[in-house]
């Protein structure tokens, strides 16, 4: 049976031994403070020989309260000359019982404390190690700096220099190194080196940001994978998407992946330009370089170099001078929403 020097908690019993040997337990509720003195505690882990122990359960009797003690078996096995032995805990809060709501929280705290200072003693930084929230599973790089009231759980690894939180939630994702996360929930994601994540945003399963890539406040990503330098400022939802390298995604855009029978895919190629609140109606395609204006809803693909406007979109060819991002629109209006 295992034993602790120090009780970590109240209502735990005592060992009594005699000349060296274990020969009974005697419950909290029996004993008066003066009696437990210089008694070691039993911590309620044992390791029985089952051939012996399931006779022993059968006669056992009753206690004053009405109810049927296991520590009982020790004090048979003692009398049938048996040996006991007992083993020291090196760590009282291994010995933590858990029998309500309140132990369990106090059980939870002993072990998130300790993971804390695992990760403090390896170089991270916990600003406020009580509002720190870490499960056994994750991974921290060296300097990354976990902010107050973060909360990182499951199969999550985080790289080096990192800027996690305040009030930040990430579960199960993958991080790199150098990137920062603000105020944001984080679910089944996967962010390379050098990411930057604002606050209220929301990464859903299956989002994947390149190196680079900018999230401003209050976006959502499920599903979606957005290349090297794409940005995404403000208020935006993009799912089912492939957004490509350098795209810039403007705020209040929404990608109109769900038809209501099935979730539908948005491509947008390398360089193009997203205008403030465009709809993207999957299936749908944006041509590298593209643009389209503010308020556009696109329900058609959109050739590459090509400008978009209107409700529903219509296309307008542009050029692009070199090493210029100024529009030149063709002087022709194409019919149809979206040209012939």
């Amino acid at each position: 049976m295992v034993a602790a020097e120090e009780a970590p908690e109240e209502g735990m019993g005592r060992i009594v031994e005699r000349d060296g040997s274990v020969v009974a337990v005697a419950e909290a509720a029996d004993l008066q403070d003066a009696d437990a003195q210089g008694l070691a505690v039993n911590v309620g882990i044992y390791a029985f020989r089952c051939s012996w122990l399931w006779d022993a359960l059968q006669d056992l009797a009753l206690s004053p309260s009405g109810e049927l003690y296991l520590t009982a078996v020790v004090e048979k096995a003692s009398n049938a000359g048996l040996q006991v032995e007992r083993t020291w805990v090196e760590d009282p809060l291994e010995a933590l019982g858990i029998n309500t709501r309140a132990h369990l929280a106090r059980a939870e705290a002993a072990l998130r404390q300790r993971i804390n200072a695992r990760w403090l003693k390896a170089g991270v930084t916990l600003v406020d190690p009580a509002t720190s929230y870490i499960d056994t599973g994750v991974t921290l790089g060296r300097d990354t700096v976990i902010q107050p009231n973060t909360m990182l759980r499951g199969n999550t690894t985080i790289g080096e220099e990192c800027e996690i939180g305040p009030n930040a939630i990430i579960g199960d994702s993958v991080v790199g190194n150098r990137c920062s996360i603000g105020a944001s929930v984080i679910e089944g994601a996967t962010l390379e080196d050098d990411v930057d994540v604002g606050h209220f945003c929301r990464l859903r399963e299956g989002a994947y940001l390149e190196q680079g890539v900018h999230i401003g406040t209050s976006a959502e990503v499920k599903a979606s994978r957005l290349q090297r330098g794409a940005k995404i400022g403000h208020f935006s939802y993009v799912g089912d998407a492939d957004i490509g390298e350098r795209v810039n995604i403007g705020a209040g855009t929404i990608t109109c992946n769900f038809d209501g029978v099935r979730k539908n895919k948005t491509i947008v190629e390398e360089g193009a330009f997203i205008g403030s609140d465009t709809l993207l109606v999957a299936p749908v395609r944006i041509g590298a370089r593209s643009v389209t204006g503010a308020g556009a809803v696109v329900n058609h693909d959109v050739p590459a170099d090509s400008l978009a406007v209107g409700i529903p979109a219509r296309v307008r060819r542009r050029t692009l001078p070199p090493d210029s991002h100024e529009l030149e629109p063709s002087t022709t209006n194409l019919t149809g929403p979206l040209g012939p």
